[in-house]
């Protein structure tokens, strides 16, 4: 889960693997894979930073992040 600031100052936790878009408009705009829409303070580079957090806290970032290329290493085959 993600902490984040509705319009009005409350906090809000979102579940970081059902978001499917972030937009940056005048607002902040998150839409679920539900459909369900949250308007917050944040602006979108800062909920991105937060949902790599969480996904790297989690192990899931590093399960889909591409291993160094170790030919380019000067391994030799």
């Amino acid at each position: 889960m993600i902490s984040l600031t509705r319009l009005n100052g409350t906090t809000l936790h979102i579940n970081a693997l059902l978001i499917e878009t972030v937009e940056q408009t005048p607002d902040t705009i998150i839409t679920l894979t539900t459909g369900k829409k949250y308007i917050v303070l944040e602006n979108s580079s800062d909920v991105i930073r937060s949902i790599r957090q969480y996904l790297r806290s989690i192990g899931v970032l590093a399960a889909v992040t591409a291993p160094p290329d170790t030919q380019s290493e000067g391994a030799t085959s």
